[in-house]
């Protein structure tokens, strides 16, 4: 039941297209949504009853905000720049980049072919996408042997290497007629379409003729050609009677979660496939394949195709528009039989995932929750874990790892070279790199506006949870809950601790929040041990340099950036050691110190 302040915004919402904002209690941006009717779409949220992930987003508000567009177009656009920039938890969200490779003919005076995973806006022709680098690369290969362009850096004064293997125009000593190189780019896109038969006659004939002259190597060569066109090029059945490069959206929706399929058709012959899976929030599952399709698009490494299929309901219209390409529902025939089979994809694999994907909500996000609710904390999103190591209290340092819904998120882990922390005699004072992580880490999300952990987890005591709760609470004025991770004697994971005195908290050693409260404390540990061993390394191998005579700070500085390790500086050679800018003489003498 939405609060009464909810209540007074509903009722002052207008009946206007737009994006809403939906917020939680520390007024992050949560979930951005877009609506023909504003008033309509945001009371349903409050007005209905909902199930799954939509329920848990429900739970989670506490305020909202709209803004009004004048066009359902307007609408569509603001959602996709509104979810770039927040990064909402609960919206379908699509990464940046891709492994799509591409083959490219450069736009400039002599072009060339070019692999690339990134599509610019810069006049060139691309290509694809292909299955793999490796298919885009042995495609390139063979288009530069049978219609070659440019190969060598150019004006060379003298004729390149592939030139004199047929393989280059000749830019490298001749200026190359544009017409030429034009006739040249129409048969690559010619081939490239799938039109492959007047090539197979051309070699076919060469190879004939090489044959007759008994220039076997050049038969053996042309022979190898015309394998690759047919076990590579038309290794896939023609399944499209046009050489229209099509992608071809199908889609599947049961239990709050949308199963999506897209097709690329190129060449006339499916070329690639791509499947998502998304749990839902949106009760208009039209209106989530369309947000997708957008976002997908809006993507840098995505070529356009010609046309695109969809199923009924989604908003063509709107989509035409914006990506100005056709984007029909096939009715009938050949396109409709295609539409049918991405359907029926995207519900096999969604059939397939469910039994799994239960499997591991309980071990992740299910998990997370029962540590959450033994704690008394409502369920959450985010936890964050903190170790620290050190030799005797010397070299301290401290590491951070993140869990995403249960499930690490290592783009969010964080390494610290303490820098204040002070020495008691019987080693490292806890309680002082507790607070100097603790202030560092909250302090640079709090000047960066960033989204805050839902539960920080000390690994150690009471020292260490009081310490943290201590620069929280008094210094940055943050309520964020802290729980200590104890372990037993034999430095296994025992129990929890938290609140005012350090209560232990109960979990069963054989649940699911058990086990995942085992796999952070392991994972901070590894990560933070790693860390010191590699700062500690690096440390011993400046003093070990520092003891070497004429080996001064710009010396070592080289040394420790290239090699590492001095293990790596013993096996290498001399010559290896002079490369960096260093005398004959001091590589001898760094040499003969470190045997």
């Amino acid at each position: 039941m939405a609060s009464e302040h909810l209540e007074h915004k509903l009722a002052l919402l207008p009946d206007l297209p737009g994006c809403y904002l939906m917020k939680n209690l520390n007024a992050q941006v949560i979930y951005v949504g877009k609506a023909k009717n504003l008033k309509n779409r945001v009371r349903s949220y409050f007005k209905s009853s909902h199930t799954g992930k939509t329920e848990r987003l429900v739970a989670e508000i506490v305020d909202f905000e709209t803004i009004i567009t004048s066009t359902n177009k307007e609408a569509f656009l603001l959602e996709i720049t509104l979810i770039q920039k927040y990064k909402p938890y609960y919206n379908i969200r699509l990464k940046q980049g891709g492994n799509y490779p591409y083959i490219k003919i450069t736009n400039e005076r002599d072009p060339m072919m070019q692999i690339t995973g990134e599509i610019k806006k810069d006049g060139a022709y691309y290509f694809g996408p292909y299955t793999n680098v490796y298919a885009a690369e042995e495609t390139m290969h063979f288009l530069q042997k049978v219609y070659p362009l440019r190969r060598c850096a150019g004006h060379l004064g003298r004729p390149c290497l592939y030139y004199h293997m047929g393989q280059c125009l000749g830019a490298c000593f001749r200026e190359v007629p544009e017409a030429e190189y034009q006739q040249q780019i129409e048969r690559i896109k010619r081939f490239l379409n799938g039109h492959v038969d007047v090539i197979k006659r051309k070699l076919t004939r060469e190879m004939q003729t090489a044959s007759s002259e008994l220039h076997f190597e050049r038969a053996a060569e042309l022979r190898d050609q015309l394998h690759y066109i047919t076990a590579t090029v038309e290794k896939q059945k023609i399944i499209s009677n046009d050489h229209t490069p099509r992608d071809i959206y199908g889609f599947y929706v049961d239990k709050g979660w949308l199963s999506v399929q897209i097709f690329f058709l190129r060449q006339a012959r499916l070329m690639k496939r791509v499947k998502r899976l998304f749990p839902l929030v949106t009760d208009d599952p039209m209106e989530a394949l369309g947000t997708f399709i957008l976002q997908f698009y809006s993507r840098k490494d995505n070529v356009l195709p010609r046309e695109i299929l969809v199923p009924a309901g989604v908003e063509k219209d709107v989509l035409e528009e914006i990506l100005q390409i056709p984007v029909r529902t096939p009715a009938r025939g050949q396109k409709k039989a295609l539409l049918d089979l991405a359907n029926k994809n995207a519900k096999l694999v969604l059939d397939e995932k469910f039994r799994l994907l239960e499997l591991d909500e309980r071990q992740t996000l299910g998990a997370q929750n029962e540590i959450l609710s033994a704690l008394g904390l409502p369920d959450g999103h985010v936890l964050e874990a903190f170790d620290h190591s050190h030799i005797q209290g010397s070299e301290p340092v401290s590491a951070m790892v993140s869990f995403l819904d249960g499930r690490p998120d290592k783009h969010s882990y964080r390494k610290y070279k303490l820098k204040g922390a002070v020495e008691h005699q019987n080693g490292a004072d806890e309680a002082a790199n507790t607070r100097e992580v603790i202030r560092r880490r909250y302090l640079r999300l709090l000047k960066e506006q960033k989204p805050l952990p839902d539960l920080i987890l000390m690994d150690g005591g009471i020292i260490e949870m009081a310490a943290a709760e201590d620069v929280l609470c008094n210094e940055l004025d943050l309520q964020i809950p802290v729980a200590g991770m104890v372990k037993n004697d034999k430095h296994k994971t025992a129990q929890l601790i938290y609140g005012p005195n350090a209560q232990p908290i109960h979990l069963d050693p054989k649940s699911q929040g058990f086990y995942l409260l085992q796999r952070i404390q392991d994972e901070v540990h590894r990560f933070a041990i790693t860390f010191h061993r590699q700062s500690h390394s690096k440390n011993a191998l400046s003093s070990r340099l520092e003891t070497i005579q004429g080996v001064g700070p710009k010396t070592r500085t080289k040394l420790l950036k290239h090699f590492g390790s001095l293990k790596k500086i013993k096996s290498a050679s001399l010559e290896e050691i002079q490369d960096l800018g260093i005398s004959k003489t001091v590589a001898q003498t760094i040499k003969l110190a470190i045997q």
